[in-house]
């Protein structure tokens, strides 16, 4: 084990380019530093701290699952964050040193998930919100990384934020659903005493809690899109507003200015200066998506926004209009796809959108959206002249990549859903796979298509289909543990292959004599296509699926990734990992590297786009 620890920390790292994602579901992910240099904000199990002036980003690795609530202490000394973990499996919460990026404490007493966390305003105490499976609170030592107490969160509902007062280290406030509470931290008998505010007939659930800079008052943003003032000492209702217009999608968002006026964000994406007397609204914009993060830019006047959608913008106090600073996809990336001869672009699709970007730069240069269906894989048709899609609803779309425009629409392709696509060398024929299992191949006419023939011999869903570089064969990968060697010419199997797995990729060699596949059984597998004996079998990973594999235009190295967050390039020949990236932040759902062998692209189920320089030169 030590031998092969060894061996793991003298692979070199591969060189990480550019990373595009944000996790904007997260309630007040996006955080700036105060001292104004680093943005923070969560992707997938990982929090990035990206640079506000060059963009650069670094990455701290402590999560083993999902990030679902990050706070920054008042002084900028510490970041805490805790996660979402599966039923009957305890979330920790970690407390990190900004100036080290390093773990200063791992706190473990909730279950499934930690809802929220806050620090007090000295640094002294992190307070750390269960979910609704857990629905404790508990208070801890930041020095000594100990529990000081721990109580029911709520005696009815249950509980969604919290936020500690300015002025005192031990008081601080819970709200949530059919609960709003002000609890005091009793240090000598290690005790937390609740006190319900009330809020007479008036019934809300709060989703935001914003305490004055004087603690007089606690103002609480609700899902029905109204405010509540608290009066902090007598814990009694004061005000309730506004009267009429209510903020459509409820409130996700609260920030009291200095002036008392309020910043609120809403879940249909209005972003609202309002009044702090009645609540009316002074200015407002209207966001892509719902607002769930806002912080204090510069001293210009400036606001930072995060949306559910994964975008970030800057709105000027001036004349608040928004600045669009990066976008992502919002959920898994299912597929990626690069132009064949050509490495300036590549596009990527996720739930009912296709995006194409720019590569070394993390900018959106096109949108495509099909409402309601989601698309699971694409490719570029090789003469580049269109970028062809399978889409749930079972067809297949084509789309020109200059302006975006539909091209063709091959209805009922698959009646389950297409789940992989793959184009000739030729531009002339589309081979296609589906959730029931078929395979069917799509002659490209002038003024539509035509169904040349359909191969059913899956018997479950095909998850990769290639095709052999002269036209004449296509090997398809399914999980019902079959690859099978087709011939296009006369629609007939020629050969098939066998393992005790589901099969989630397969690439030809660079003679295309032999396949490597790879599967659930962590094994990538190099075949005969002649025969479909097995060569020679690779450990590919020790804790879980290799979803994505890809393999150079020469030949000579191929890419892997999957369930174990690692993407590793291997030489072909001779079977041994050459580099690996960082963990990333979820498992990677695809990976291709460009036919100048100069840029590796990979994608994650957390919605980020990982890009990276590849490590070896195509050869002579």
């Amino acid at each position: 084990m030590d031998a092969k620890d060894d061996e793991a920390r003298s692979i070199p790292e591969l060189e990480l380019q550019a990373v595009i994602g944000f996790n904007g579901h997260v309630p007040f992910g996006l955080k700036l530093h105060p001292d104004k240099k680093y943005l923070i904000y969560p992707l997938g199990s990982l929090l990035i701290l990206k640079r506000t002036d060059d963009g650069k980003q670094e990455f701290l690795h402590g999560h083993s699952n999902n990030v679902s609530c990050v706070s920054l202490s008042k002084s900028g000394v510490y970041i805490a964050s805790g996660q979402a973990n599966v039923v009957a499996v305890k979330a920790p919460v970690i407390i990190w040193n900004y100036a080290a990026r390093a773990i200063h404490g791992q706190l473990l007493l909730h279950k499934v998930k930690v809802e929220a966390v806050a620090f007090s305003p000295n640094d002294k105490h992190l307070v750390s919100l269960g979910g609704q499976d857990d629905g404790s609170i508990v208070v801890w030592n930041v020095e000594t990384k100990q529990a000081i107490c721990k109580s029911s969160a709520s005696t009815y509902g249950y509980c969604l934020t919290v936020e500690f007062f300015h002025t005192s280290d031990n008081i601080f406030a819970s709200a949530g659903s059919g609960t709003l509470r002000i609890w005091e931290l009793d240090l000598t008998n290690r005790r937390i005493w609740p006190t319900d505010c009330r809020t007479g007939k008036l019934k809300r659930t709060v989703k935001c809690l914003e305490i004055s800079v004087c603690d007089q008052y606690m103002f609480c943003g609700t899902t029905s899109g109204d405010v509540m003032k608290i009066n902090t000492r007598l814990k009694l209702l004061n005000n309730c507003g506004p009267a009429r217009a209510k903020f459509s999608g409820g409130i996700n968002v609260l920030k009291v200015l200095n002036s008392g006026d309020m910043i609120i964000g809403t879940g249909s994406g209005t972003l609202a200066l309002c009044s702090k007397n009645n609540f009316q609204t002074v200015r407002e914009i209207e966001l892509e998506n719902g607002v769930t993060s806002v912080a204090f830019s510069d001293e210009g006047g400036q606001l930072l926004v995060g949306t559910e959608g994964a975008q970030m913008y800057r709105v000027s106090f001036e004349d608040f209009k928004a600045d669009l600073l990066c976008t992502g996809h919002r959920s898994t990336i299912h597929d990626i796809a690069i132009p064949f001869a050509m490495s300036q672009v590549f596009a990527t699709c996720s739930e009912e959108e296709i995006r194409l970007w720019r590569v070394n730069k993390p900018k959106e240069l096109m949108r495509l959206s099909v409402p309601n269906v989601t698309c699971n894989t694409l490719c570029f048709m090789s003469d580049g002249h269109g970028i062809i899609s399978g889409w749930s609803d079972g067809k297949i779309r084509m789309f020109d990549p200059k302006n975006g425009k539909p091209l063709l629409i091959m209805n009922n392709a698959h009646n389950m859903g297409v789940t992989t696509i793959a184009n000739s060398r030729d531009s002339k024929k589309i081979v296609s796979g589906g959730r029931e299992g078929q395979v069917r191949v799509w002659e490209l006419q002038p003024q539509g298509h035509r169904l040349l023939n359909t191969l059913a011999e899956h018997k479950e869903a095909v998850t990769c289909v290639k095709i052999k570089s002269d036209d004449s064969e296509c090997v398809t990968a399914s999980t019902d543990g079959t690859c099978i060697i087709w011939d296009l010419v006369r629609f007939v199997s020629l050969q098939r292959v066998i393992a005790n797995t589901l099969f989630r990729s397969v690439c030809y060699n660079l003679d295309e004599h032999q396949i490597i596949t790879s599967g659930t059984d962590r094994k990538i597998t190099y075949w005969y296509v002649l025969d479909g004996s097995s060569i020679r079998e690779l450990e590919g990973s020790q804790s879980g699926a290799i979803n994505t594999m890809h393999i150079t235009t020469d030949g000579n190295h191929f890419v892997t990734g999957g369930e174990d967050k690692q993407l590793k390039v291997w030489d072909y020949t001779l079977g041994d990992v050459t580099h690996v990236g960082m963990p990333l932040g979820a498992s990677i759902t695809s990976t291709k590297i460009c036919s100048s062998n100069s840029v590796l692209v990979c994608t994650t189920a957390d919605g980020g786009i990982w890009q990276w320089k590849f490590p070896h030169p195509p050869s002579s």
